[in-house]
């Protein structure tokens, strides 16, 4: 793991900075002032919106979870969501679900055991994860996924050869942990299918796509696997076509499988409802304030209110407060209506917060329209990550959140953001970029927004990005030697069964390695990119909010990323963060319940 993974925010202590007293925002109409100066809306005066014994906040993974768990212990339910659409993040994710000792693996034959799932989340976590929130997510993601898959349409597939992230630690795997959702035919949802949340990227047409696939189908001009691969994904589509299937995969399956679980479950879920306050009475929370058909109203909750609103990733001024600079609201991919709102509304009852500094890292090139989150691009050999000055700082195929940690802890000195990934023609002609196929020309929009640059020579390029040619020449020229040898002695790439997950078998003897030589040169820039953010309402095991002192806030849980991540500063592999999200979700809906 590298140091970088662990490290603290900047000066003045960011994750635990609040947010300015001006913040909060008005409820709505019929407001009253609090004693701490907070305009809080009085519940007579608001329109009652309905009575249930639980009220979900958020549509995600970590909110239908928690709402299908309620149900199905025999209590009312409602969801209420802010966008237009359901699924949040989630749907527009590879919907990765890291959860030990699940059952979908144990019966693929992976060798994980309860000791060794402990043994390396304490050591990828730390000390900055109490070690009951640890164990409570061990214990119960198994329980969790079990449930999901005897109360929703979901099945799962292990996402075979996706090592953990440090497969090297104590209890790590380098065949991986990971499951993602199997095939699922939309159809189920009915209607109700128009209002997923589109995904991030759009899966081939005629095609389907699971996450684990995408390794091979960028090798697919040039590995014979990678062919195979993508025959088996059109041979997928032509089959669902046939049979009049509306096939989804990745986080369009796990969105619309859970709400087809709460369908069957009776749980409603309110679109266009965003949260607006909490309800509180006599110091239990009790409901929620919300807008509904465009006025305020109270919806009732007589045992609890989960928040599973998502982080603040599209919230300007809490990004700006609490987070490390640069940085900005363009280069996330997360669901645009993460503003926050259920951390500010529990910061609003006392809640402490924790994390506040971090988020789900990843570089990312800001390409016109929306970032693209580079997982593939910056491991294939034949390319090479270069700060400002030029040089390599970094191992390219490190975990994501590793490399943005370091893009961010050098950037004082050696400034790394922007940074830029060099590669070569050949690279080019070899492997998929994003979703343009080999040797094919890029979007001239890339170049015109300055996220991609060629050249004929290394020094003509170096010129067009603003680095120093020579030393962009002499980082190349090192490189080469390195990936020549098969040993990168300077930053590691390769020492990791990690980094060689997306890279090319066919190249010996180190498969994320190959030097550059094939002009054009090409360059992109890379920013800190995030699939969220991950801090939020600090949480204890039972996913109880808590305040500064320790004490629970009665009747308020928080998952997903409202809530700080059990994962703390680091990430044990694909899915950390929808895993613990439908794990704490799950937790707090049967706790809620009085069943845990």
């Amino acid at each position: 793991m590298t140091t970088s993974a662990n490290s603290a925010g900047t000066a003045g202590g960011p994750s635990r900075r609040r947010l300015l007293a001006g913040a909060a925002g008005a409820a709505g109409a019929g407001l009253a002032v609090t004693a701490g100066g907070r305009q809080r809306a009085r519940a007579a005066d608001l329109p009652p919106l309905g009575t249930y014994d639980v009220v979900v906040i958020g549509s995600g993974a970590a909110g239908m979870t928690a709402a299908l768990t309620v149900a199905r212990q025999g209590l009312s339910c409602v969801v209420v969501e802010k966008a237009p659409t359901f699924g949040g993040s989630a749907a527009r994710s590879g919907a990765g679900i890291w959860i030990p000792n699940n059952e979908v693996i144990l019966a693929a034959g992976v060798p994980d055991t309860p000791a060794k799932a402990a043994a390396y989340l304490a050591a990828v976590v730390g000390p900055d994860v109490p070690a009951d929130r640890q164990r409570a997510f061990l214990a119960h993601g198994p329980a969790m996924l079990s449930f999901v898959m005897a109360h929703s349409p979901l099945r799962f597939r292990w996402m075979e050869g996706y090592s953990d992230y440090y497969p090297e630690l104590p209890g790590g795997l380098p065949g991986g942990r990971s499951v993602e959702p199997d095939q699922l035919d939309g159809t189920v949802l009915g209607p109700e299918l128009e209002r997923l949340n589109p995904p991030y990227l759009d899966v081939p047409a005629g095609m389907v796509v699971f996450s684990a696939d995408y390794k091979w189908l960028a090798l697919a001009a040039v590995n014979a696997r990678g062919a195979a691969v993508a025959a088996q994904c059109l041979a997928r589509g032509t089959k669902a076509a046939l049979l009049g299937q509306k096939p989804l995969t990745m986080g369009q399956a796990l969105a619309a499988g859970l709400r087809a679980g709460l369908r069957s479950a009776g749980v409603p879920v309110w679109l266009n409802t965003p949260l607006t306050d909490l309800h509180v009475e006599n110091g239990t929370v009790t409901g929620a304030v919300v807008t509904r058909d465009g006025a305020p109203g109270l919806v009732r909750a007589r045992r609890a209110v989960i928040v599973g609103s998502g982080g603040f990733e599209h919230n300007a001024a809490m990004r700006e407060h609490f987070q490390r600079q640069p940085i900005g609201t363009d280069w996330t991919v997360g669901a645009k209506e993460n503003t926050g709102d259920g951390i500010r509304a529990g910061q609003r009852l006392g809640a402490a917060l924790d994390l506040m500094d971090d988020a789900w890292w990843g570089p990312a090139i800001p390409l016109p329209g929306q970032p693209w989150f580079c997982l593939a691009e910056r491991t294939l050999p034949g390319g090479l990550l270069v700060n400002g000055a030029g040089r390599r700082f970094v191992n390219e195929a490190a975990p994501y959140s590793d490399v943005v940690h370091t893009m961010y802890d050098v950037h004082d000195t050696d400034p790394a953001i922007p940074c830029w990934l060099i590669v070569d023609q050949n690279y080019r002609n070899r492997y998929l970029f994003r979703d343009i196929a080999p040797a094919l020309p890029l979007p001239g929009g890339w170049y015109d927004s300055g996220a991609a640059h060629k050249a004929w020579t290394l020094d003509a390029l170096a010129t067009s990005i603003g680095v120093p040619p020579a030393a962009l020449r002499t980082t190349v020229d090192r490189f080469n030697t390195l990936a020549l040898r098969g040993r990168d002695t300077d930053h590691h790439r390769g020492d990791s069964a990690y980094d060689h997950y997306y890279t090319d078998p066919a190249v010996l003897p180190n498969s994320c390695l190959a030097p550059l030589w094939l002009p054009p040169y090409h360059a992109f820039r890379i920013v800190p990119g995030d699939l969220g953010t991950k801090g939020g309402l600090r949480t204890d095991a039972r996913a109880r909010v808590l305040r500064e002192d320790g004490t629970a806030i009665r009747g308020l849980y928080a998952a997903g990323n409202a809530s700080a991540a059990v994962m703390g500063r680091s990430y044990a592999g694909a899915g950390s963060t929808i895993g613990p999200a439908m794990t704490f979700g799950y937790v707090a809906g049967r706790d809620a319940a009085g069943a845990l």
